[in-house]
């Protein structure tokens, strides 16, 4: 067999790859698993996206590459959204540059300005791919830890006790995932002064600022904000578009052409039926927000119940798809949920999938339906 190459030698296997599969081999024989643990909406697109996805088939051009920075209509949309949403301003030829996905801008960013070397600020806990790219380019991750106790925002004076002079990227994720907390204007403010003071990119992203969240915020729009950061943002949440694969990255026009430059080099353009849909999801009212938000709102309630079930404390501010919550002291997460999994065939998410930190908390998803939900409260609530 050939050798793989040695920058897999730090990298596992992503956790929901591995433990899905495992899933998959119990519902074989038989176990009628939930799962509570997958952010993939399961709600519909907008009627009139999935419309002109429909209309775009049989236009001449629609089955030929498509530029490597969208449309201008998609781009233009992008920048009415943030204008609209976040009163942001931005320069639809040369601050926006589409993406599939904006999991794929983890990738072409660190491959745009990692070396080698180079260390990798990324917050414990948070999303594993941050620090799985950071490995596979081979810079250095160097985690900053996030705590209950300081709204999982970043304490920057613990920071810099750190040695930051090889770092180049910072990666937050606020509205945050897994725990939901949301930054404040001032913790937006913070992050620039930071940034700036230690000459780093930082790189907020945003994809879960419209789910349960009355004050949807974008880094950018912080005076100063795009010298040294950009964020990225996806209509994976926001419109139920998980699998079109539709993301963006914005800020200062040099540091996207400099993204571009990776970009260009992986893909070959988005299917125009895809940026067409987008397009139309982008022109939505706020009555979308407002009508995906009450049926989040029913799911979260039994949610809830859920974790009273299981002896849990939550925070109920928190905003975006999933629910963040404490396990009852001394039990331990992946201890727990397999558990759950093994004895009541519900499949939740162990907080330690983000990281260290995530050890005594657990995860539920808010992409179920009520009443799949309530099936898993009866069989936590019932001996069996």
């Amino acid at each position: 067999m050939i050798q793989k190459a040695d920058r897999l030698t730090h990298v596992k296997e992503y956790y929901f790859s591995k433990k899905l599969r495992e899933i998959a081999e119990l519902i074989a024989e038989g176990k009628p698993i939930i799962n509570i643990a997958i952010g993939s909406p399961d709600l519909q697109p907008p009627l009139s996206v999935v419309a002109a996805l429909k209309s775009t088939l049989q236009l001449d051009n629609a089955h030929k590459y498509q530029s490597y920075q969208g449309i201008p209509e998609f781009r233009l949309g992008i920048a009415n959204f943030y204008k609209t949403n976040y009163n942001v301003e931005l320069n639809p030829s040369n601050e926006i540059l589409p993406l599939m996905g904006s999991k794929e801008g983890i990738m072409h960013i660190s491959m745009a300005f990692l070396n080698k070397g180079d260390k990798v600020l990324i917050p414990n806990p948070g999303y594993p791919t941050y620090a799985s790219v950071t490995k596979l380019v081979e810079a250095e991750p160097v985690y900053y830890n996030l705590s209950e106790q300081n709204n999982w925002l970043p304490n920057f004076s613990e920071i810099e006790k750190e040695d930051l002079s090889k770092v180049k990227i910072m990666w937050v994720n606020y509205p945050h995932m897994p725990t939901g907390a949301a930054a404040s204007k001032l913790a937006f403010e913070q992050l620039i002064a930071f940034a700036k003071k230690h000459n780093i990119l930082v790189v907020n992203d945003n994809p879960y600022s419209f789910i349960l969240n009355d004050n949807p915020q974008s880094i950018l729009e912080v005076e100063g904000a795009k010298e040294v950061a950009i964020e990225l943002n996806s209509l994976s949440k926001t419109f139920n578009m998980a699998g079109w694969r539709v993301g963006m990255v914005l800020g200062d026009a040099e540091i996207i052409k400099t993204i571009l430059q990776v970009k260009s080099n992986m893909d070959s353009g988005m299917f125009l039926g895809i940026q067409k849909g987008a397009v139309e999801a982008l022109k939505l009212s706020a009555n979308w927000f407002e009508k995906q938000n009450s049926i989040y709102k029913k799911r979260r309630a039994i949610v809830w119940q859920i974790f009273d079930a299981l002896g849990c404390t939550y925070d109920k501010n928190i905003v975006g798809l999933f629910v963040w919550a404490k396990l009852p002291k001394g039990e331990k997460a992946e201890e727990f949920t397999d558990t759950l999994l093994y004895k009541k065939d519900v499949f939740i998410t162990p907080g330690t999938v983000f990281g260290t930190n995530g050890e005594g908390y657990i995860r539920a998803s808010l992409c179920v339906d009520l009443v799949v939900l309530k099936e898993v409260l009866t069989r936590l609530t019932t001996n069996k």
